[in-house]
């Protein structure tokens, strides 16, 4: 449910004509939501052929034009091009003259406010910076998932309620993130959306590998429990062989994984090293147990694939105490920009995001 109530008249933009520079993953989503709160969309511009069909599915009957072109028509603006193309298309735009004054310019990267904007807003553009903290597959459900959707929100001052008005409309609910704190707020999404999918990807190759005929029905009660426990009580939510100090099954682990999937160790060498460091700072991991398991992850220990279990890990008779089977489980947009995080994540296709 949206938390805002609704805006009033004075604070609510005008019915705008809008424009979408780079028809990638998000740009077709938000205009299309845009549309259903009354703006109307009159041009976009974009490159691929998926662009194309992009555009024609989310904005049927919108012409595609030039980039320059989408600015001579549009009163608002969606630059949603990947992060590295937005500062070389906005001075580009800038000198060519195709900014117009008093023209609301947003753009959707994660990483950056609204001094990227600099070029344009000197040519009086007016900057805002909104970000869908949310992964998009390019299709219409994108416009569903919109609702209640955090946005983070950079804007000047006199901006501000025309910016939380957009992202209202849009269904969202804006998050005010200053310009000096985008990269590590970008940052943050990335670990939790980007890196989810590679870890996700990863246990579902090795279930496979193992035989596991449906690995991503075996897989989803479980991930979908770990996340809700994760969301409501942070560290608390640990559980498995790190956070219980088993040295014995993490070096099992390992050595598997060397001798089956050695491109993943290093990755469950440092998420284990991270999650022991969580773990010790919140009293689960008992720091008797932690120099073993350290030593585990620092590859001092010998091959002990076949140790004995330790006490509370699986033994002869099953699974232990903690085991994800009994009492829990042991991360384009985005992928917002549609290359797979960011948001976090997909793929960069050409120019658009």
């Amino acid at each position: 449910m949206n938390a805002h109530p609704p805006t009033e008249a004075q604070d609510r933009p005008a019915r705008l004509t809008v424009g979408v520079v780079g028809a990638g993953r998000v740009g077709p989503a938000l205009a299309a939501s845009l549309q259903l709160a009354g703006h109307r969309p009159v041009a976009v511009s974009g490159v691929s052929d998926a662009s194309v069909r992009r555009a024609a599915e989310l904005l049927p009957d919108v012409p595609l034009v030039t980039p320059a072109e989408v600015l001579a028509r549009a009163e608002l603006v969606l630059l949603t091009v990947p992060d590295d193309a937005l500062a070389g298309l906005v001075s580009g735009l800038a000198e060519t003259g195709a900014v117009r004054p008093g023209q609301l310019l947003v753009h959707t990267s994660g990483r950056f406010g609204t001094a990227v904007l600099d070029p344009a807003t000197r040519a009086g553009a007016l900057p805002l910076a909104l970000h869908p903290a949310m992964t998009f597959t390019g299709t219409s459900v994108d416009v569903q998932r919109l609702a209640g959707c955090s946005f983070g929100v950079t804007a000047p001052e006199e901006l501000r309620m025309a910016a939380e008005a957009l992202v209202i409309e849009m269904g969202g609910e804006p998050e005010w993130i200053a310009e000096s704190d985008r990269p590590l707020y970008h940052a943050a999404l990335a670990i939790g959306a980007n890196h989810l999918v590679t870890l996700v990807a990863q246990s579902l190759e090795l279930l496979r590998d193992v035989g596991v005929q449906a690995p991503d029905r075996m897989l989803g009660p479980l991930l979908g429990a770990a996340l809700d426990n994760a969301l409501r009580s942070g560290d608390a939510a640990l559980t498995g062989p790190v956070a219980r100090g088993d040295a014995g099954t993490v070096a099992a682990h390992v050595a598997e994984l060397r001798r089956h999937a050695p491109q993943n160790v290093a990755g469950y060498l440092a998420m284990a090293r991270a999650t022991a460091d969580r773990a010790l700072a919140h009293g689960l991991l008992k720091p008797e147990l932690a120099e073993d398991l350290l030593g585990v992850l620092a590859g001092s220990a010998p091959d002990s694939s076949t140790a004995p279990d330790s006490p509370s890990g699986p033994g002869p008779n099953g699974p232990g105490p903690d085991s994800p089977g009994q009492d829990g489980p042991g991360e384009d947009s985005p992928d917002q920009d549609g290359r797979g995080p960011d948001a976090f994540g997909n793929g960069p296709e050409g120019d658009e995001r």
